[in-house]
């Protein structure tokens, strides 16, 4: 008589982790000073932007949270790129947007950047206006709810960069 398998119960499965708990496994990956600025960056972004859907990234180079109106990532405007020393406000069509104070970096054809020195830095008058600029000229626009965006781990890579600042060869050796 074959050995018959017991079928799991619904107590014995484990349910997916939830998209917070995702989300705090990456940002473990980082320093505590670091995840804890990205945190509060990513709070004060969820209440700028208004509505729409927030995609995460725990890629090769980076932890990414983008910003757009609708489930498209293709029609992402803002994102906060996570790198072991900094956090990158990107803005994805950053070239069109009148930049006075030239705050934006980067040479391509449509992206531009701004690294943060702080969380405080998203309510900096000028970067405040960057950022209502490529929210105002999205397309399709965002619904103008004033509530947070629907969060949506997009993809996870296995293999990663190191998520804190690796010592230069000569302090190591010491």
């Amino acid at each position: 008589m074959p050995a018959t398998r017991a079928r799991p119960t619904a107590k014995s499965r484990k349910a997916p982790p939830t998209a917070a708990a995702q989300i705090e496994q990456f940002l473990s990956k980082y320093t505590p000073e670091l995840a804890k600025e990205a945190r509060t960056m990513r709070s004060r972004m969820q209440r700028i932007v208004p509505g729409g859907f927030e995609f995460v990234y725990d890629n090769y180079n980076a932890l990414v949270f983008g910003y757009g109106p609708t489930e498209r990532p293709s029609e992402a405007v803002l994102s906060l790129a996570l790198m072991p020393r900094w956090v990158t406000l990107c803005f994805l069509d950053g070239k069109t947007l009148s930049d006075p104070r030239g705050l934006l970096k980067g040479g391509g054809n449509k992206v531009r950047n701004v690294r943060l020195q702080a969380p405080l830095s998203l309510e900096d008058p000028a970067i405040a206006d960057l950022i209502q600029q490529a929210i105002t000229r999205a397309t399709p626009q965002f619904g103008g709810e004033s509530t947070r965006p629907r969060t949506v781990i997009r993809s996870i890579s296995a293999k990663q960069r190191p998520r804190r600042p690796v010592e230069p060869r000569a302090k190591r050796a010491k």
